[in-house]
């Protein structure tokens, strides 16, 4: 059995984009009702339509107290994606695509949301006791009391390794800090609107060698609702349907716990992970690299952006870097592949990539403010993090 073209997303809405901390005072339940509002609206969905619950990155909002609370009087399927961060975004929509094309639901409802308390930051390390005896955490054994802590920190690793490889230079990470700015600086809903330039990045101070500032995402609060429904109901609906042509979750063993473990041998190590995943997408849609009009990549950190342009066979191994040279992967007349047209989580605000899907939404739709003419096919990805991350293929 394949999904492939059977399921839409047929409708999303958003809480609106805060800085970090800034909705920590307003309940999740609340947001996910603005953001549903939203998502009906401009859908045309029924409430009583919505039987089916998924998200990723062990978000706390259970259905349990969702339905009530949101006026969804039956619940028929509920799915969570395993792992942390990012990289369960496109495997939500798998599983909401899959539990539809099987029958055990109509509509879903793909969410999430982040709120961070002021005595907390996603993605930071803090003191813990010790594991229980007889339990592994050789991120508290190795890394930790050595003062490796940080995502930035893991991520900057495999990229200096990328470096010495390939001969990848930091100016290739300013070129996507900068395409990223300028799309933001098109896009009025992004936070990021002052523009920036080759020399701003390289000026920018060094956080975690190679990556300064600019290469590092936005730390938000906010999220959003997708709805996603059967390609026969879609057809009656209000906006454009956007299929859902494939999706793929899981990666290759070898990755597995490559971030904390740093212990990925060669030559995955030197990449975001995703090259098994990337195969299996393109397998299950019939179609290539060459077909895709757009990608929104997700982009926690610039570099992660040169190496999935590899492993999804945008360009060849260790090419990425002059890839996005001279505007490279900028939206305009030198663009070898528009990437990340709304700004992503550098520049137009980081809520786990659901916004990436947005955007590739708007793009299929002809809606986006750094439009792709004749839009047909977008790719869509989640992570680079530890296995299991996802993608998404998406078609007008």
């Amino acid at each position: 059995m394949t999904i492939k073209d059977k399921t839409c997303i047929v409708g999303f809405g958003d809480t609106g984009y805060g800085m970090r901390g800034q909705y920590a005072h307003k309940s999740q339940v609340v947001q996910i009702a603005e953001a549903l509002e939203q998502a009906l609206d401009e859908s045309g969905i029924k409430r009583e339509e919505i039987d089916g619950f998924c998200s990723y990155s062990m978000d706390k909002n259970d259905p349990s107290l969702l339905a009530p609370s949101l006026g969804i009087p039956n619940v028929n399927y509920c799915g969570m994606v395993f792992g942390g961060g990012g990289g369960g975004t496109c495997g939500a929509f798998a599983q909401a695509a899959s539990a539809i094309v099987a029958g055990y639901a109509n509509v879903v409802m793909v969410y999430k949301i982040i709120t961070q308390p002021p005595h907390m930051r996603f993605g930071a390390s803090y003191g813990r006791a010790s594991k229980a005896p007889g339990t592994a955490n050789p991120r508290g054994d190795f890394h930790q009391p050595f003062g490796l802590v940080a995502p930035g920190q893991f991520f900057s690793l495999i990229f200096r390794r990328h470096m010495h490889l390939y001969g990848t230079k930091t100016t290739h990470l300013a070129e996507v800090a900068v395409a990223k700015r300028y799309h933001a600086t098109r896009n009025p809903r992004a936070l990021m609107q002052a523009p920036l330039t080759i020399e701003d990045h390289q000026n920018s101070r060094i956080i975690a060698d190679p990556f300064r500032l600019y290469d590092y995402c936005q730390e938000n609060d906010g999220g959003m609702v997708f709805l996603v429904a059967s390609a026969e109901r879609a057809k009656s609906l209000k906006q454009k349907p956007v299929y859902i042509m494939a999706t793929a979750q899981g990666g290759s063993s070898e990755w597995g716990q490559a971030l904390i473990g740093q212990n990925t041998p060669e030559p995955l190590y030197a990449s975001a992970g995703h090259a098994h995943l990337a195969k299996r997408l393109y397998a299950m849609a019939g179609i290539e690299p060459k077909d895709v009009d757009v990608a929104e990549f997700y982009d926690h950190f610039s570099g992660m952006v040169i190496l999935q342009l590899e492993d999804y066979g945008i360009c060849k191994r260790g090419e990425g870097g002059p890839f996005v040279e001279n505007g490279g992967i900028q939206w305009g007349p030198k663009a070898r592949l528009p990437v990340n047209t709304h700004g992503g989580n550098l520049s137009e605000v980081y809520l786990l990539g659901l916004t990436h899907v947005a955007e590739a939404c708007r793009q299929l739709r002809g809606t986006s403010t750094s439009q792709v003419k004749d839009a047909e096919i977008a790719l869509v990805t989640a992570g680079p993090t530890n296995l299991p991350t996802s993608s998404m293929l998406l078609r007008r």
